[in-house]
C-alpha cells in the first residue's frame, strides 16, 4: 500500500517512518509536518493510507480530510482521546493514541490491510444471457457456456460446454459477437468464434481447445495469438 504521514511533530513522524519500515506491505512515499504542504501532496497523488495527525496548527486532520475530493484509507493519530469520534465518523480505519505502541500499530495496519485487500478484490465477470432461435425454440445461452462457435453458411453451430450437440441457429458470425460479451471471445477465422479460456495452446496457426477440438486462425486474425498470450 503506498502511503504518507502528516503530523507536525517531528519526533512523531520519526516514529511513525520507523513503525512503517517494518512492514513490507507498506510504502512510504513522503511524510509532511506541514499539513498544507500534505494537502497539495495528495491532491495531485493517488495513494492507498494515510497517517495523519488531527491536532495540527492552521488546519486540523479532521478538516484535512474532510476536504478531500478522494480519501484514502484513513488513520488518525493523536494525543487527545476527544477526537476519536469525529475521525469515526469520516470512516477512518484506526484511531491511534500517542504514543503510538508497537503492538497498537500493529493492529492498525492490519485493519487497513485487510480493507485494502477487500476493497480491491477482482469482481467476478458477470455476463448476461441471450436468447437465440433454434429448432422452432427459444433458446437462452449463457456465454460463459460457450466453447465455440463454428459458422455453416446461413447458420452457426454454437458448441456448448459439456453438451455434445451444438445449438444451430440462422444467424452469422458478426451477428453473434454482438451479443457475446466484447471481452472473453475472439474470432480467429472466418468460419470460428472461440470463447478465450478453452483454448488450451496454439501450434502452427492452430488452437487446440480444452477439449482437444483444433481451430485454424487465418492470417486476417493472428493477432489473436500474442493477446492470449498476454492474459
Amino acid at each position: 500500500m503506498k502511503c504518507i504521514a502528516i503530523d507536525d511533530e517531528p519526533l512523531a513522524l520519526e516514529l511513525l517512518k520507523t513503525y512503517i519500515s517494518g512492514y513490507p506491505e507498506l510504502n512510504l512515499l513522503q511524510t509532511f509536518d506541514d499539513a498544507f504542504e500534505g494537502a497539495d501532496y495528495l491532491k495531485n497523488n493517488a495513494i492507498d493510507l494515510l497517517f495523519i495527525d488531527i491536532n495540527m496548527p492552521d488546519i486540523s486532520g479532521i478538516e484535512l480530510v474532510t476536504a478531500l475530493d478522494k480519501k484514502p484509507l484513513i488513520i488518525f493519530t493523536t494525543a487527545y482521546k476527544k477526537f476519536a469520534h469525529q475521525g469515526f465518523e469520516l470512516e477512518a480505519i484506526d484511531y491511534l493514541l500517542k504514543p503510538i505502541t508497537p503492538e497498537r500499530f500493529q493492529k492498525a495496519v492490519s485493519r487497513a490491510t485487510q480493507q485494502y485487500h477487500f476493497q480491491n478484490l477482482e469482481k467476478p465477470v458477470v455476463w448476461e444471457p441471450f436468447i437465440v432461435r433454434s429448432e422452432y425454440k427459444m433458446i437462452k445461452i449463457e456465454p460463459a457456456q460457450v466453447e465455440y462457435i463454428e459458422a455453416m453458411q446461413d447458420y452457426i453451430k454454437i458448441f456448448l460446454k459439456g453438451v455434445t450437440h451444438p445449438v444451430l441457429t440462422l444467424m452469422s458470425l458478426k451477428i453473434i459477437l454482438e451479443k457475446l460479451p466484447q471481452e472473453g471471445f475472439s474470432r480467429v477465422h472466418r468460419s470460428f468464434i472461440v470463447a478465450d479460456s478453452q483454448v488450451k495452446s496454439i501450434l502452427n496457426k492452430k488452437i487446440r481447445m480444452i477439449t482437444g477440438k483444433e481451430i485454424p486462425i487465418s492470417d486476417s486474425y493472428l493477432d489473436f495469438i500474442d493477446r492470449w498470450k498476454s492474459h
